[in-house]
């Protein structure tokens, strides 16, 4: 793994294993089970990655493939209509 980029495509993944919407804990939860090793072997990203997560999950909003949560901090991360 060599940047945060590939975040966004294990918030999908995670999404999509859960059932097309979760919060910010299960999608971080699953995104841990699935990637530990490539987590840990990601140098900074390390430490950071659960910051970047939702980084990750703005972008995808802004790409359309989150729903919006105006801005409710709260609300699940859902995806958008043929995403799933």
């Amino acid at each position: 793994m060599s940047d945060k980029g590939v975040l966004k495509r294990w918030v999908v993944e995670a999404l999509g294993d859960l059932g097309g919407s979760g919060n910010v804990l299960d999608v971080c939860k699953h995104v841990w089970r699935a990637h530990r090793g490539e987590l840990e072997a990601a140098g900074d990203l390390f430490y950071t990655w659960q910051y970047d997560i939702r980084w990750a999950a703005q972008v995808l909003r802004a790409d359309g493939v989150l729903k919006a949560v105006n801005g409710d901090r709260r609300a699940p991360w859902t995806l958008a209509q043929g995403q799933r």
